[in-house]
């Protein structure tokens, strides 16, 4: 039978698995002989089995009471004993925080006789004693019970009529648990249970089910927590910070969580329970005053503090209490911080001797990085908020609402600031998202095409805004409660929040982008600290890190921020705009000559933009996709040129009805697997072969220009065979060397990798499309869909195009890299989907053994510090 309790004295630090965090720390801090209240833990194994039955496992109540026989021995007391008693809390704990997402239950062990034993160990303290009473009838109703903490509530107020919870005195205060006591008959039909151990073995089930209450459920969600870990139950003796104004409770921190200054930071309240401080029922003071209050104490605080930071070399949070003059320690725990403290304090720690930068590189997120990189809001209390939508790319933006690319182009091109608002974007949104300083949709999620691209450029982002009706018509939008935006209106956006504001909000600039740009000084203390820490990771990781970049423009920036090459080039994007015409012209093409000169008309812009962008990579390896999207993207809407011809009838020109019949004829019922990728290139002759020739010419002109030229959306080594027989000849003829290689982005590739091996010189795994075809889910249409429903039945703990699923596309990642190395070992092997920024799947890809990640240029210096992360934490992402 497994061991369901462990004594503080048993465990240590190390057991947050087994002891959750809070159990795993009192041991600790028992061990280091620190004044911790003497008790037990349950188990985490004990709750996963509670969880799973539906009851208490077989034994633990057997072993609760053992160690409680003990704690009664240690302590010369009995649980509940009429005239002198034990009392214990009952507190969760998990592996990882989770503040206040469970439940706590204090005073277990009071009933109406053992409450004058409490005031006869209070020196006949009955205000004290009775107080006590009340908070657990309070707690326990509420937390164990169920019953609507506001009935309590309401009958405390109704007390106080007015005045301070300290000016409630011991007779009005047992009256209350009276009071408190009727409720819990009226809620429950039952008496308020008097039986010390019902009162425990009640507290460590409600505990037990906390772990799946709605809120536990959505922090863990938000923080990525496994829901399997459970929790573990803490019991403690009580010690009391309400026996007077010589008692206290506080919470502290070793420094400045906000800032990480070093100092004295925290709070502390007279004459309180630890929920008293949290709850924000009275006002605290200043951790300092304590000093003024109780120096004894406040002094050996200090002691323990800087004993508790060493010991863990760490910012530590602590809880405590002051029972008549006692100092007890409560809890302890690393402490949560803001992303530039977490900079900061890493960098502190390594000049202190306390770790070396190794560990400082662990310590620190890509996560945090990103939160420093992007400007934020400053507070502004006036602010006038509109709605919320998602989060879908970080930051905030200011500017006129517009309702069209092209105004936003046009208004952009006079220095205005413009936010694009759309029902939801298209390719053809491409010049106004770039022109705009954000883009607000009421449509789509975080992995729509608003949200891919402006995460691509940096830019700020906030779709899925639903409670906003856009009318693109009528060049405006309805907020709720009727608030009109119309176009030239300011709004304000953060992408970090999903907010939207009416009016102009303050912006806040990130040194730290100012810094990875070349425009910051590192004397900066934050920049400093990014620097140190971006440097060594820079040195220790083995994953290469680079860009997704279509243009000289965004290769220029790429680099600044430390890429070392492009990873996807997508041509496709060359041909939007004013290029479109020839698109067009290329699909209207109707004899081969015709065809040819399209092409011809393409090659001599085509080899431009990749000349500009070898020259800027400066030598450094450019993988250029050739065109994969079905060629009806390029022409006009079905819908609109349907219209357009319509109600021009007869004087419908000879081009419009060409371009709608070329609509008719290449309309497909599921695009994504249709005439797209590698498909085109064998279909349209001279498609490819413009694209390479463009490449090769532009290589040939640019001193030192590395060309990878991928081939997208194959599925059989004969369709790469074919295309690469063409371009070989091409490079050939010209006189370039140039890898070829492919997307692996269809299943079948991934299975049959072995074979594509044999002609491919590199793979790239396109992990957006190889995430839609493994899971059979169509990107633009799912999230909304039904997203949020497979997110709360536990189907999947993130979206899969958010962070890599590894148990299944993850799995063929592996079996791709394995056979195709098996066939050719020196195949060089990277990633280009969404999922190159993403910190978990970043460690995915270093222990896959993937040779480079590929990103949009503002992720890049997120990709370079988790691929240090995971050279030295071995794999798995710690993102919490």
């Amino acid at each position: 039978m497994p061991k369901y309790v462990y004594d503080f004295t048993e465990g240590n630090k190390d057991l947050k698995d087994l002891l959750g965090g809070k159990g795993a720390n009192l041991a600790e801090m028992t061990n280091l002989g620190l004044p911790v209240p003497p008790g037990f833990t349950i188990t985490t194994e004990a709750c996963r089995s509670f969880l799973a039955d539906g009851r208490l496992p077989a034994g633990l109540e057997e072993e609760i009471a053992a160690h409680l026989a003990a704690l009664e021995g240690q302590t010369g007391r009995r649980l509940g004993q009429a005239d002198d008693p034990l009392l214990v809390s009952v507190r969760s704990g998990a592996k990882f925080s989770m503040p206040g997402m469970m439940e706590t239950v204090l005073n277990i062990g009071l009933n109406d006789e053992s409450v004058h034993g409490l005031a006869k160990q209070a020196g006949g303290n009955e205000r004290f004693a009775w107080d006590s009473y009340r908070r657990l009838i309070q707690m326990f109703g509420k937390t164990v019970q169920g019953i609507d903490g506001e009935l309590f509530d309401a009958a405390f107020e109704k007390l106080k009529n007015g005045r301070g919870d300290l000016d409630v005195d011991a007779a009005e205060l047992r009256g209350l648990v009276e009071t408190f006591k009727g409720i819990v008959r009226a809620e429950t039909g039952a008496d308020f249970p008097a039986d010390p151990r019902e009162q425990l073995l009640m507290a460590v089930t409600a505990v037990f089910e906390s772990w799946n209450a709605p809120r536990a459920v959505l922090y863990r969600r938000q923080e990525r927590i496994p829901a399997e870990l459970g929790t573990a139950v803490n019991i403690c003796t009580m010690v009391f910070g309400n026996c007077g104004m010589d008692s206290g409770t506080g919470v502290a921190f070793t420094r400045d969580p906000g800032s990480g200054q070093q100092g004295v930071y925290g709070d502390y309240l007279q004459n309180a329970q630890g929920e008293d401080v949290v709850a924000g029922i009275r006002n605290t003071l200043p951790l300092q005053e304590l000093e003024r209050l109780d120096k004894n104490s406040y002094d050996e605080l200090m002691r323990i503090m800087e004993k508790l930071e060493n010991h863990y070399r760490d910012l530590c949070d602590i809880e405590f209490t002051i029972e008549t003059g006692k100092l007890w320690m409560l809890q302890t725990r690393v402490g949560k911080r803001t992303a530039g403290a977490a900079f900061r304090i890493a960098v502190q720690l390594v000049d202190q001797g306390l770790i070396d930068l190794d560990e400082a590189v662990r310590r620190v997120t890509g996560d945090q990085l990103a939160q420093l990189m992007f400007p934020r809001f400053a507070k502004d209390e006036t602010r006038k908020r509109l709605t919320r939508g998602m989060n879908a790319s970080p930051g905030a933006a200011v500017g006129k609402a517009v309702f069209s690319s092209e105004r936003a182009v046009e208004l952009a091109a006079r220095g205005e600031a413009v936010i694009l608002v759309r029902r939801e974007t298209n390719p053809d949104d491409l010049a106004g998202m770039i022109a705009a300083h954000g883009v607000l949709t009421s449509r789509g999620g975080k992995t729509s095409h608003a949200a891919v691209v402006a995460r691509g450029m940096g830019k700020t982002c906030v779709c899925g805004a639903e409670e906003l009706e856009v009318s693109t018509k009528e060049r405006r939008f309805t907020a709720p409660g009727g608030v009109v935006v119309a176009e030239g209106d300011v709004i304000s956006i953060d992408g970090s929040s999903g907010e939207v504001f009416l009016g102009e909000v303050p912006v806040v600039a990130s040194p730290v982008v100012e810094y990875f740009e070349g425009s910051c000084a590192e004397d900066d203390e934050l920049v400093g600290a990014v620097h140190r820490i971006m440097t060594h990771a820079d040195a220790v990781r083995r994953l290469d890190v680079r860009a997704n970049a279509d243009n000289a423009e965004d290769a220029a920036r790429a680099r600044r921020f430390g890429a070392q090459g492009i990873g996807l080039c997508r041509t496709e994007h060359m041909f939007l705009g004013e290029r479109r015409q020839l698109v067009e012209d290329l699909v209207l093409a109707g004899t081969d000559d015709e065809r040819e000169r399209a092409l011809a008309a393409l090659e001599p812009l085509q080899r431009a933009d990749f000349t500009e962008i070898f020259r800027a990579m400066d030598g450094l390896p450019v993988t250029i996709r050739l065109i994969d999207p079905p060629l009806h993207e390029f022409l006009p809407d079905y819908t609109e040129l349907s219209v357009k011809v319509a109600l021009a009838g007869e004087e419908a020109s000879e081009k419009d009805r060409a371009l709608l019949a070329a609509v008719k004829r290449l309309h497909e019922q599921n695009p994504m697997l249709g005439l797209r990728g590698v498909r085109l290139g064998l279909v349209i002759p001279g498609l490819f072969a413009m694209q390479v020739r463009a490449i090769a010419e532009a290589a040939k002109e640019v001193p030192g220009a590395r060309a990878e030229i991928m081939i997208p959306l194959v599925g059989a080594v004969q369709e790469l065979e074919h295309v690469k027989d063409e371009a070989t000849g091409i490079l050939a003829e010209i006189g370039v060397e140039a890898l070829v290689g492919t997307m692996i982005e269809v299943p079948r590739a991934a299975l049959t990798a072995g074979q594509i091996a044999e002609a491919a010189e590199f793979f790239s795994f396109g992990t957006n499309d190889l995430t839609q075809m493994t899971w059979g889910f169509s990107r633009d249409d799912v999230e909304a869909a039904f997203f949020s429903r497979y997110l709360d039945l536990g189907v999947f703990g993130v979206s899969p195009f958010e962070t890599l699923d590894r148990d299944g596309v993850g799995r063929l990642v592996r079996l791709a890299a394995e056979e195709g190395r098996r066939t050719r070992p020196d195949l060089k092997l990277g990633i280009c989907g969404e999922h190159g920024g993403d910190p978990d799947s970043i460690h995915f890809c270093h222990e896959a053994g993937l040779d480079y990640v590929s990103c949009s240029p503002f992720r890049i210096p997120v990709a370079r510090l988790e691929a240090g992360r995971a050279t030295l934490t071995g794999g798995g992402s710690d993102t919490r």
